[in-house]
């Protein structure tokens, strides 16, 4: 009965559907009419031939007549009587064989599967809903982001505007509600006084309706919104938007930050209070062709390498992993150590004497971003770019096919250091990966990636490094639900807190080997109000204290799995 009564309710609140309900019963009310003149003039013809039935029997002959089951034990023994018969019986195959069904099954049977489907997508949340995260499109970004939220234990929403939109989300077990986003009634039912973030990755009319709506009954919540345009930035921030996700500008940051440079000083990526993360490479330094081992980065400068990037993954670091050209590694320190690396290990370019060249093929808005990002590190860049409508840049653009080898040479990829890939295919990206390696072995290439699932896919066809557009902004978004207590960098690092595990108390950071059992490695150890950042092997975990470790995505859950509560 709990289950009928909405789907009921859902079959009733369209005006077609009672329209269509109304008809129906018209229909049954000619049949009954049709059924019941059948057996008076059965009756009729039946007396005059001498025959007597009772009223049931009329009934019974109609109805086995109509429905042309014609059991032949009531018989007319006249040709006026059989000429009736056969008027009966084409009557029943036409309104109950052929009319009837087809209207039971267009006004109501459909429309009563369509509302029991829709009955499936709730219109609101229960009263006792707390915490939750809203958001109103299942895509690349939001696809990542629901995996961070299951693990922090965040309760999480879909808010969609059509019933077939619910219906497919609900086919993939994801929670969904339908309401009209531009409608502050449809987050009245979402409970949004109660909610921790509503997240928007819509077009740019609808992420401003949504963020305009929300701010109608609530000041406060946080509201993430993507925007590809300036004009939709501004609109936003008038709208009240929290924070605005400028994608393309952050995956512009980083493919530029990950060219390899001359200079090869440590890049910052990151800080929380005194420590200080930063990105490093081997390329052009005292560092290359060494085991991390015997670097003696620690020794030297104080800073901790804390994770080596492999294939996209960052691992911890081991004493025998050599540095090479493309080797990319995290530092952990405070800014004075940070600054000693650099004067210790990084060299100017005239220094070296070599000048890195990029070439970065796409146009668009990453590729622009990618291009400005160059500039500010002085570092040299052309563009190749298939749509003359997207060409900002004129003087360092070549128009036409990237994968056209004559055009190639004209753009300059024989000079290039760096090969940086910016459109938004995937299977483009893979393709023109595949044909570089082919060309430049020894080139570094730095691809972006659409859909994380593609992220190994574009490794194995010869991709140095690989940047997930999807990921990016899924650790924005929850560095901003997160606040303080979690911090997600660009790349899928993330910096978070733990307890000092009851079976790790009083051990060593050598003794622990949380590196070794779960992938993340320590970087300060807080006791009685006071922060530890220079850790060695010795180092003691004390019971009680608090922890700061950085890891990769999989490395925290590893860690909070390894080591529950």
């Amino acid at each position: 009965m709990k289950a009928l009564i909405p789907v009921v309710a859902s079959f009733l609140e369209s005006r077609t559907s009672r329209q269509n309900l109304l008809a129906l019963f018209k229909l049954i009310g000619v049949l009954v009419a049709l059924v019941t003149t059948y057996s008076i003039l059965f009756h009729v013809l039946m007396e005059r031939e001498g025959q007597h039935f009772s009223w049931i029997t009329g009934f019974y002959w109609t109805l086995t007549v109509m429905s042309t089951l014609g059991f032949g034990d009531i018989t007319f023994h006249t040709d006026v009587g059989r000429i009736f018969s056969m008027i009966v019986m084409s009557t029943g195959v036409v309104f109950l064989l052929v009319l009837l069904p087809f209207t039971f099954i267009e006004f109501f049977y459909a429309p009563w599967m369509k509302a029991q489907a829709a009955s499936r997508a709730p219109r609101n949340l229960p009263a006792e809903t707390r915490r939750h995260v809203i958001m109103t499109q299942f895509e690349p970004i939001t696809r990542i982001l629901i995996r961070m939220l299951e693990k922090h234990g965040f309760p999480y929403y879909f808010l969609v505007p059509t019933v077939a939109e619910a219906l497919e989300m609900h086919d993939r077990d994801l929670p969904v509600v339908v309401g009209d986003l531009s409608d502050p009634d449809t987050y009245q039912r979402l409970h949004i006084n109660a909610a921790s973030l509503v997240v928007t990755t819509r077009s740019d009319i609808i992420n401003t309706n949504v963020t305009f709506s929300v701010r109608e009954i609530n000041e406060r919540i946080p509201i993430i919104a993507s925007a590809r345009s300036p004009a939709a930035r501004d609109a936003l921030e008038l709208a009240g938007v929290s924070e605005i996700l400028s994608l393309e500008e952050i995956m512009g940051q980083a493919l530029a930050r990950r060219v390899v440079d001359a200079g090869s000083c440590a890049q910052v990526i990151g800080s929380m209070d005194d420590l200080v993360i930063a990105e490093a490479t081997g390329s052009n330094t005292a560092l290359l062709g060494k085991t991390v081992g015997q670097c003696q980065m620690r020794q030297l400068t104080g800073v901790t390498v804390v994770g080596i990037w492999e294939h996209g993954k960052l691992v911890p670091p081991a004493a025998g992993s050599v540095l090479d050209d493309h080797t990319f590694f995290i530092l952990c320190g405070t800014q004075a150590q940070i600054d000693r690396y650099n004067e210790t290990f990084g060299q100017t370019r005239s220094e070296i004497g070599g000048k890195p060249k990029v070439m970065i093929v796409g146009g668009g808005r990453v590729g622009r971003a990618t291009a400005r990002a160059l500039d500010e590190r002085e570092i040299e860049w052309s563009i190749i770019e298939k749509d003359p409508s997207r060409v900002h840049f004129p003087d360092k653009t070549t128009v036409g096919d990237a994968s056209e080898f004559d055009l190639l040479v004209k753009a300059g990829m024989r000079d290039a250091t760096t090969l940086v890939i910016t459109t938004h295919d995937d299977d483009t990206n893979t393709f023109l990966t595949i044909f570089y390696r082919k060309l430049r072995p020894k080139a570094q290439i730095i691809s972006r990636c659409t859909n994380e699932d593609n992220v190994k896919r574009l490794h194995r066809a010869g991709a140095d490094l690989v940047l997930s557009y999807a990921s990016m902004g899924a650790n924005s978004v929850f560095n901003e639900l997160k606040g303080n207590e979690n911090m997600l960098l660009a790349e899928g690092v993330t910096i978070f807190y733990a307890d000092v595990p009851a079976e790790l108390a009083e051990q060593t950071l050598a003794e622990s080997s949380v590196p070794a059992r779960t992938g993340c490695s320590i970087i300060a150890i807080e006791n009685a109000g006071q922060r530890t950042i220079d850790l060695g092997p010795n180092t003691v975990l004390p019971a009680g204290a608090r922890l700061t470790l950085i890891g990769s995505v999989e490395a925290e859950e590893k860690f909070l799995t390894t080591f529950p509560g």
